[in-house]
This record gives structure tokens, sequence and C-alpha cells, in this order.
């Protein structure tokens, strides 16, 4: 079952004194194109991460989010004591007089007036982490799968009109060549000349044969079944209907600047436009 590149994922976790928050966007892109924003204090877990995130979603535009937001009263930032004291000692003698409070209130204001410790991760605390990561990673491949279903219900529906199409333009064929025959023949008859009806039937048949589209009939047909056998596959396969659509477009293009009939023209032209539909679509397959 084929997936959309197109997704969406949330997870999220209350710890005893923060809440982590994880979110995964997604966007089709050829290849992987990977952004990851974390706090700085998880900088080190980011290689791994981003590995994690590579063999679960594959391709596409992705933009992971891990979110840490304090709901207890503990901080990384203290006040530097020593400094601040100092600081007060100075003002005093600067203005004898002053008060006390405010003295305190410009003090830690000033440079290294607090101090900020560098945060260790928590084992345990990254244990939890990563559950929600896989959550998160787990729902957006959910949402992509969801996807996918809806995209392959559109593609055998073009699929099928063009399958329609292509037989309604075969069903044709015989109407264009005896229209060509008939065609020919008046045109002789009105050039006054006699002509060998052994070599004119030769040079007839050399003609049709030219114009014959039954190769490109059956090599679209097998394209367009190639197409479904593909979709259902287990294997990501975009790029592969890609590949697939772009023959499809070699032989109905080839139909066209051989049917010089206008009934079958204008069906290669309906072929054409549901063959558009379905390469947009396959730009968001995974």
């Amino acid at each position: 079952m084929i997936q959309s590149m197109t997704g969406f994922g949330k997870a999220s976790l209350q710890l005893a004194n923060k809440k982590i928050t994880v979110e995964v966007k997604s966007l089709n892109s050829k290849g992987l194109d990977l952004n990851v924003r974390m706090p700085s204090v998880f900088r080190e877990m980011e290689l791994g991460l981003r590995n994690q995130i590579a063999q679960k979603l594959e391709r596409g535009k992705i933009d992971f989010s891990l979110f840490v937001e304090v709901t207890g009263e503990e901080t990384s930032a203290k006040i530097n004591a020593p400094i601040v004291r100092s600081y007060i000692q100075q003002m005093k003698e600067v203005i004898p007089n002053a008060d006390e409070t405010e003295l305190m209130k410009m003090a830690v204001r000033m440079p290294d007036a607090l101090k900020t410790e560098r945060e260790e991760i928590d084992e345990n605390e990254w244990g939890n982490i990563q559950g929600v990561i896989t959550q998160a990673l787990d729902n957006i491949h959910d949402f992509r799968v969801t996807e996918g279903v809806s995209l392959e219900k559109e593609f055998l529906i073009r699929i099928s009109n063009i399958l329609s199409l292509m037989n309604e333009t075969v069903a044709l064929d015989g109407e264009r060549l005896q229209t060509v025959k008939t065609r020919l023949h008046a045109s002789i008859e009105e050039l006054k000349v006699n002509v060998d009806e052994n070599r004119f039937e030769q040079e007839l048949i050399y003609y049709l044969e030219k114009m014959d589209i039954t190769e490109e009939k059956v090599r679209l047909e097998n394209h367009l079944n190639y197409f479904i056998e593909t979709i259902a596959g287990t294997e990501a396969n975009g790029r592969k209907l890609g590949f697939i659509t772009q023959e499809m477009g070699r032989e109905i293009n080839t139909m066209g600047s051989k049917s010089n009939h206008a009934k079958m023209q204008k069906l290669v032209v309906q072929m054409k436009d549901e063959l558009e539909k379905i390469k947009e679509q396959v730009l968001n397959v995974l």
C-alpha cells in the first residue's frame, strides 16, 4: 500500500516538573530534507534521533520539534551571590547613602549576576522522551498511510479513465484508416492519372502501418497494469510510479501524433489531462 509524504504527528507527556511535546510535520520532497529543533541540552542525542526519523519516514521535507515546558519550580538560573555582594559593596562606595533595596535591584541586573548551570541529560527522563518521540513518529506514519489510501483511490479512478479513453481511441481506428483510404483514392481520381494498383496498395499498406497505434495501445495497457501492481506493493515506490507515468506519457503522445483524426485526437487530449492529474499526485507518494 502506498503512503503519502504529507503528514502530521504529535505526542506529549507530563513529567513531574515539565511537559514534553513532540511535533512532526512532513511535505513532499525528492529526498530526505530534515530540520530538527530541540533544546540545546539534548543536542548530543541529535545524530541518533536523525537516524531514527530517517529510518521511520524515509523521504520528505520533515520538520521535527521537541518542546520542553517547565511546569514546576525548577530553574537552571541561580543568583551568583559573591558577584552580587561585590557589586553592592562597590556601589556603596560610590553612593554611600543609597538604599539597600535599590542597590540590590541594580546589582542583579549587572553582568554575571545570574549563573546558568549546565544541565546534564537524565537517562530516565530521556527514556520517557524517547517514548514520546516514537509515538509522534507512529502517529505521522499512520497519517501518511491514511493519506495513501485516498491517493490510491484517486489513482485507480484516473487509470480506469485512461483505459476507457484508450479503448474508445482504438475503436475509432478502423473508421480512421478507412477514411484515409477513401481520401487517397479520391485524390488520385481527381488527378485523373493511371496508377499501378499493386504498387498503390503496397504504398497504402506502408502508409497505414506507420499510422497504426496497435503497439502503443499494447504498451500503454501494460504500463497501466504495472502502475496498478506497483501501488499495491509493500515498498516505498513514489519514484517508480513517476517513471511509469513518463512511459505512459510517451505512448499517449505517440498515439496523438499518429491519430490524424479529430475524434481520436480529442480522446488523446483527455488521456493527457488524466495523466497530468496522476503526475501531480505521484509527487506526494513516498
